[in-house]
């Protein structure tokens, strides 16, 4: 079981992870590279190599994503063609950049003009997002399957649909535990029952992301947003 000593640094790992990610999606902003007339995944490639310029970062843990206009309604799963941005869209970024041997999971949404509803959704994402992680705080005993179901009634109640499958997942040291369809309490979801707040396999304390996916389904998008829960 890991000392108090090593699970310091384990915390210190991830949020130095985290705010090297915040960084990047700070700069990603200000140099707009969320922008139209450009397609998805030339703007992913764009990141990727900015993440190397700022970071020297070159791994990823999961598939880089930059979604537009309809494709915002897929989940991180799914793999709709390559988009062009158009210059009235909502867009989102969601990247799993390895920092050293630290994973960070980090997603926000961008909205290119001025739909009041796609401002709004934007508006709303981080607001929901801290919510939910007011409320993983609030209830020490809490299951990933009942932060789900909490995500869930709070979008709906914003006036949105929840779009995810998932609200959440393990997150650590590189490789984290592996996380796949049938090992269910490594996700913040239907079925997932286990507290959230456990020891994982190896006897380290359980670390999460939180992801909040809202969709406006009368309007054929959605908007995203992920960072670390816990810690």
């Amino acid at each position: 079981m890991s000392s108090p000593i090593d699970e310091a640094a384990r915390v210190a790992g991830l949020h130095d992870a985290q705010a090297k990610a915040e960084r990047l999606f700070d700069e990603i902003a200000a140099r707009g590279l969320i922008r139209a007339g450009i397609g998805e995944r030339a703007v992913s490639d764009e990141i990727r190599d900015l993440a190397n310029d700022m970071f020297g970062l070159t791994k990823h843990w999961h598939k880089r994503i930059v979604r537009a206009g309809p494709n915002t309604l897929n989940t991180a799963r799914e793999n709709p063609p390559d988009r062009v941005i158009a210059a009235d869209d909502i867009a989102f970024a969601d990247f799993g950049p390895i920092f050293v041997d630290w994973e960070a999971d980090f997603g926000r949404t961008y909205v290119l003009g001025d739909d009041p509803v796609k401002l709004a959704i934007r508006r709303d994402l981080p607001v929901l997002w801290r919510r939910a992680r007011d409320h993983f705080h609030a209830t020490p005993d809490i299951t990933g399957e009942e932060l789900f179901d909490y995500v869930v009634a709070i979008s709906e109640d914003a006036g949105w649909h929840f779009g995810g499958a998932i609200a959440g997942h393990f997150v650590g040291e590189f490789p984290h535990e592996k996380i796949d369809g049938r090992e269910i309490d490594s996700y913040v979801a239907p079925g997932s029952h286990l507290p959230m707040r456990r020891l994982d396999t190896q006897g380290r304390t359980c670390h999460w992301i939180r992801e909040v996916h809202l969709v406006d389904p009368t309007r054929s998008f959605g908007g995203f947003h992920e960072e670390l829960l816990d810690i």
